[in-house]
């Protein structure tokens, strides 16, 4: 089969097969820009396999074009950018693995040996780039049939491929998921699905590192939920995540069950995925950094995809079934954030402000949603803008995503509801300013006032004045803020200002 229009058509190509021609060596076009070709994706990472040096054919390749090239002559790939593509070299070969490491023995090989190695058929194909059949598609494995039918295979036996590096198995899924749409769904074969199975206790030779980069780019796809349905099916799941394995399942007793937790948590992440990428098209979310700063938000933020597959976290540790009532979860938001934490050191991410953001969304979860059921007063607002600060916006959507009734007369309720919490929110944060609050009364200021040293009066004080303001007894001010300070330190602490207001 030869590709002759659309695919190869920027001069690198030519450039490329014309050096390796001069060089006496056999180039290729191999893997994922190959498979995005046929899928209509754009993708400007090319990667090239030569029958020999890639670094030589690289570096040659660098001289035309005067690019720089940058070597890796330890992995014995290199790497150029040339308008805007990345284009990357290696010598095709042949691996070997030891069963207690996906490191593999590497010896050169030829393109067949190289497509053999690969992790799946739709990512074994590759373009001749040679003149004299350039274009010409090599495609030992049936890549091009697995593409047409949504089929998910490995090269060789899977329990082979998966042996030989367990990552694969994270990746079929990860690649099942990215790949599929509406149009035309991607499914592993049987096959495959029966050797995870058999092997998921191989994941444990891999880096959590490596586990989680697989599950954020999962997570970064229109409908994650597919992945984690199949890393559930497979038992892949409870071998780095356990803890959202016990969310699957119902509990009955005196013919009452509660909801099914684990399809609940994946329609809330498919939701915010939704509800996210329609926000960022129209403009409506933004990020900040340390100092505050704002920018609009161009790209899914996987930390909000994080919380809503943990937002639900702490139900089986705070389950209980009370007779006459059913069953009940309460406090399964203070759980699941104590939980957080616990679960990022394990998967050995992020310990800092992504943690926190995380915790923070878990905690406050149910707290939009219980102002739509009680009388949403100006001070619950207040509070809720306060205690979320610039994370409000990502909260609310993770609520509204947790809005997942089977009854649709309560889904519209709760919807129209949820509004009216949103028009409250407008109001209070245009008049308060809540989102950027900062105590009018410092704690140099209180010790100063009353003559004390650092102590924990301080923080009370500060604590009292901040709960007056958010409750709305005083304004925001610091006439009204000065004037409460004196008097509630006077009549619970028996301390008096060492001088009268000026």
């Amino acid at each position: 089969m030869t590709i002759t229009e659309g695919y190869l058509e920027a001069p690198v190509f030519r450039l490329v097969g014309e050096t390796a021609r001069e060089l006496g060596v056999r180039a290729f076009v191999i893997g994922g820009y190959v498979r995005d070709c046929f899928l209509g994706c754009p993708n400007k990472d090319i990667d090239i396999v030569v029958e020999g040096s890639g670094i030589a054919l690289a570096e040659a390749v660098a001289r035309k074009c005067h690019a720089r090239v940058s070597v890796f002559r330890n992995f014995g790939t290199a790497m150029l950018r040339y308008h805007g593509m990345e284009v990357e070299f290696v010598g095709a070969r042949k691996e070997s693995y030891n069963r207690d490491s996906r490191k593999p023995i590497v010896e050169d090989g030829t393109l067949e040996e190289d497509q053999l190695r690969r992790d799946f058929t739709i990512n074994a194909m590759a373009f001749s780039l040679q003149p004299e059949d350039y274009g010409a598609l090599v495609d030992p494995f049936g890549g091009i049939r697995d593409l047409a039918a949504g089929i998910i295979r490995t090269p060789l036996e899977p329990e082979q491929t998966y042996s030989d590096d367990p990552l694969r198995m994270l990746r079929a899924i990860r690649f099942a998921t990215r790949l599929s749409t509406p149009e035309r769904q991607f499914t592993i074969v049987p096959e495959s699905i029966r050797a995870m199975k058999n092997m998921a206790d191989r994941l444990q030779i891999l880096s959590r590192e490596r586990i989680v980069e697989e599950l954020n780019k999962m997570l970064l796809t229109p409908h994650p939920s597919m992945a984690f349905q199949l890393l559930e099916e497979t038992g892949l799941l409870r071998q780095f995540l356990p803890e959202l394995s016990q969310l699957k399942g119902v509990e009955t007793v005196d013919g009452k069950g509660h909801k099914e937790n684990f399809t609940h948590t994946l329609q809330v992440v498919d939701n915010v995925a939704a509800f996210e990428l329609e926000a960022i098209a129209q403009e409506l979310l933004h990020d900040y950094d340390a100092e505050g700063q704002e920018s609009l938000r161009t790209q899914p933020n996987v930390w909000l995809r994080w919380a809503a597959l943990l937002h639900d976290i702490g139900k089986p540790a705070s389950k209980r079934y009370v007779p006459g009532t059913g069953w009940t979860f309460h406090g399964h938001e203070v759980v699941g954030a104590r939980m957080v934490p616990q679960i990022f050191q394990k998967l050995k991410m992020p310990l800092n402000e992504k943690m926190k953001y995380v915790q923070k969304l878990v905690g406050l979860h149910l707290r939009p949603i219980a102002l739509v059921d009680d009388e949403v007063t100006d001070s619950a607002v207040r509070r809720l803008l306060f205690d979320a600060g610039n994370d409000i916006d990502d909260l609310m959507l993770l609520c509204n995503a947790d809005i997942t009734s089977k009854n649709p007369a309560k889904v519209a309720r709760l919807h129209r509801n949820f509004e009216l919490v949103k028009e409250k929110m407008v109001e209070v944060e245009a008049k308060d300013s809540i989102r950027n609050w900062k105590n009018p009364i410092t704690g140099d200021y209180i010790m100063d006032l009353f003559g004390l040293s650092p102590c924990n009066t301080i923080g009370q004080l500060k604590e009292m004045v901040k709960n007056a303001i958010l409750d709305g007894e005083i304004p925001y001010t610091f006439e009204a803020a000065d004037a409460y300070l004196r008097k509630v330190a006077g009549d619970t602490l028996g301390l008096r200002p060492r001088y009268d207001k000026n």
